[in-house]
């Protein structure tokens, strides 16, 4: 097993394991049959796309597993999104655990498919920009892509991350953990604003496809 791959299954461990203590230990139980298949499906899409990306793509991989901004106004965004990431789990959590919310099974499997849809329209940009790394960064043989997803909306990547932030409330039975999902939002629309501002500045081009595709995270909205 070479370093790459070690690195990636140490990651994908902690990462569930960190998961599994954010919604087991606020909801105080084990038996939140909600949370075990939000684990499921979310396990599931991180491992097959970390899959494809080992066999097609290390150096994205690689980029991916890479979670240091070097940027000083991305560091400070990086940070609130984790905290406020988190806290989706967390209150979604307590919303369990003292029962504020009763959330229909269907409602509940509709979460579930809109996490697995967010992953599938990350793991598209993915496949089609190898340079879709976890920080904001220009590469030395860093070039604009321009097709696929990235033909349509400027930030294929961060549109799948708001469906999967919205399916994750539902998908754990809680109304309330969708009072984070605007907060988050913004978070995300102030780290995507500003990445487009550096690209602007170190990307040859970037400027031009950004009059190309006038829509960053919503065709025709916005």
């Amino acid at each position: 097993m070479n370093d790459l791959a070690r690195k990636a299954i140490i990651g994908l461990i902690q990462l569930i394991i960190g998961l599994g203590v954010l919604l087991f230990v606020p909801a105080g139980t084990i038996n939140f049959w909600q949370a075990w298949a939000y684990l499921f499906v979310f396990g599931a899409s991180v491992v097959l796309i970390f899959a494809y990306l080992y066999k097609n793509d290390r150096k994205l991989l690689e980029r991916r597993l890479n979670r240091t901004e070097k940027e000083k106004s991305q560091k400070g965004i990086q940070f609130y999104i984790y905290i406020t990431y988190m806290g989706v789990f967390i209150l979604s959590s307590l919303d369990h655990r003292f029962l504020w919310s009763d959330v229909p099974f269907t409602v509940v499997m509709g979460g579930e498919v809109l996490v697995a849809l967010g992953y599938w329209v990350i793991f598209i940009a993915l496949k089609e920009n190898t340079f879709a790394a976890s920080t904001i960064e220009v590469a030395l043989d860093h070039k604009v892509i321009s097709t696929g997803p990235y033909a349509i909306i400027r930030h294929p990547m961060y549109s799948g991350a708001i469906v999967m932030l919205l399916g994750t409330p539902l998908a754990l039975g809680s109304w309330r953990g969708l009072l984070i999902f605007i907060p988050i939002t913004f978070l995300i629309a102030c780290r995507l604003l500003d990445e487009e501002k550096l690209l602007s500045q170190g990307l040859s081009g970037y400027k031009e496809y950004c009059q190309k595709v006038p829509y960053r995270l919503i065709p025709f909205i916005w």
